[in-house]
């Protein structure tokens, strides 16, 4: 995939656009790589899901890789994160991303900095996440997220493993197929 550079004239940054991306109304691309089967999560539902995240505006580093840079390790046993869809606990286009997929999707989604990115001010990304499970992965990611001289723009790989429904008597969250 070859980057076109674009100018974005109202916030005056650089911003890479995807020509194989379909970019959201909020401003994020993506990609979906496999399409899933069944419904899509409202929001208060909790999906299950497992990741990769790359600093494709900093020499394409990984923050987030399973099974080596080429994301393969989606096969494999893992384990999976978890959030509630608009719950504000995970990076913004992230979460809006996973509206649109459907179970067993894989989606690459482009996000560019600002406010669909990580928060300012929340170094150890415990109140937005995802988070990365490695030392290296976190430096890897607050270098390029603290650096302003360098594109922040990240590149997250989604696999969208179940949906849980949250029963309304209880509150609690009942396991999705």
């Amino acid at each position: 995939v070859s980057p076109e550079s674009v100018w974005a004239s109202d916030s005056q940054i650089d911003l890479q656009k995807y020509e194989d991306f379909t970019v959201a109304s909020e401003g994020w691309s993506y990609k979906d790589v496999k399409a899933g089967t069944g419904d899509s999560p409202l929001p208060g539902d909790r999906v299950v899901f497992d990741w990769s995240g790359y600093t494709i505006g900093y020499f394409g580093r990984p923050f987030q890789a399973k099974g080596g840079p080429q994301g393969g390790a989606f096969d494999k046993d893992l384990d999976y994160l978890r959030t509630e869809i608009g719950s504000g606990k995970m990076v913004p286009a992230v979460e809006q991303a996973f509206l649109s997929m459907k179970v067993g999707g894989v989606r690459q989604v482009v996000v560019p900095y600002g406010p669909l990115s990580y928060p300012t001010g929340d170094k150890g990304h415990e109140l937005v996440g995802p988070k990365p499970a490695t030392f290296s992965g976190m430096r890897a990611l607050d270098f390029v997220l603290d650096n302003a001289r360098v594109d922040r723009t990240m590149l997250f790989n989604l696999k969208l493993i179940r949906i849980d429904k949250k029963d309304p008597r209880t509150g609690a969250f009942v396991r999705g197929s």
